[in-house]
């Protein structure tokens, strides 16, 4: 018995007609009268009484049709289950270009562990928007570095890093231990593109106007900021965490605030899933300084 003819049966027991049970299922109705036919020649009872108003169900009619639909619905409920199932949902996690590392192998296993229908899906941003993506709807969550504009942006802070000079090492001061701000006066410091978010650029400008010391190069991401030091001898400033190519070297500037990472959301955006995304990384950040 084909499940075909079990939904054309039951469509024409609902309608108690075969014209309209043939619109209902986008068919003609020929091939629907030699359906029920071919039902009723397979079981070896009649099922409808056809008369020139309409159809009457049989006992046996009436008998498979509760039974019919029963079925029908549970097959429907199964498919509904497997398509659900098959359905992926995704979070797309921003980062600043460079700081996909910043998730952490604590962060993802536990993720995974906890969620593993979900895919994730990594989008990386540059230095001009520092919520990567939040406030436009790109991502779902960022991990980034505050300070920026956070109007309608909730934030956890995971975990504050010292911030250091980037210097070549073979610059006069590359041999201290630290520096202070004072001592880069008058230093060619790298530039932010215009239109970046100004709370941001104030401390990466190191408090200190744009303007009052010589513009260098305009960066975008840590690997400009990197070139830019080592091929034009500006100045940098990265948290102490960021690991360094050959030929250079931080030095912490004890006199900068530390730079704090966080997992930061839209607050108007929250779900569920992004609860869990931002608890997990609370976790996952302290369980790693302990």
């Amino acid at each position: 018995m084909e499940f075909r003819l079990l939904r054309y049966f039951v469509t024409v027991a609902e309608e108690r007609h075969f014209g309209r049970a043939a619109v209902r299922l986008h068919m003609t109705q020929p091939p629907l009268s030699r359906a029920i036919r071919q039902l009723e020649a397979d079981l070896g009872v009649v099922l409808l009484h056809r008369s020139a108003t309409g159809i009457e169900l049989t006992a046996a009619g009436a008998s498979l049709y509760s039974d019919a639909a029963a079925l029908l619905e549970r097959v429907e409920q199964a498919r509904a289950r497997a398509t659900a199932a098959a359905e992926t949902t995704t979070l797309t996690v921003g980062t600043l270009s460079d700081g996909a590392g910043e998730a952490g192998p604590r962060l993802a296993a536990t993720f995974r562990l906890r969620h593993p229908e979900v895919s994730i899906r990594f989008r990386e941003a540059d230095f001009t928007d520092p919520t990567t993506g939040l406030r436009n709807g790109l991502v779902d969550v960022a991990l980034t570095r505050s300070p920026f504009d956070d109007t309608g942006i909730s934030r956890r802070v995971l975990r504050s890093d010292q911030v250091g000079a980037v210097l070549r090492t073979d610059d006069p001061l590359a041999g201290r231990d630290s520096l202070r701000l004072a001592d880069l006066a008058g230093r060619r410091w790298f530039q932010l593109p215009e239109g970046t978010d100004p709370i941001w650029s104030e401390y990466w400008n190191g408090a200190t106007p744009v303007g009052e010391r010589p513009a260098g190069p305009v960066v975008r991401t840590v690997t400009e900021c990197i070139q830019a030091v080592l091929w034009n001898g500006a100045v940098g400033i990265a948290p102490i965490t960021h690991a360094l190519p050959d030929g250079l070297i931080l030095a912490p500037i004890v006199d900068m605030p530390p730079s704090p990472l966080v997992v930061a959301w839209s607050t108007a955006r929250e779900s569920p899933l992004i609860r869990s995304f931002v608890q997990i990384s609370v976790q996952a950040y302290r369980s790693a300084s302990t």
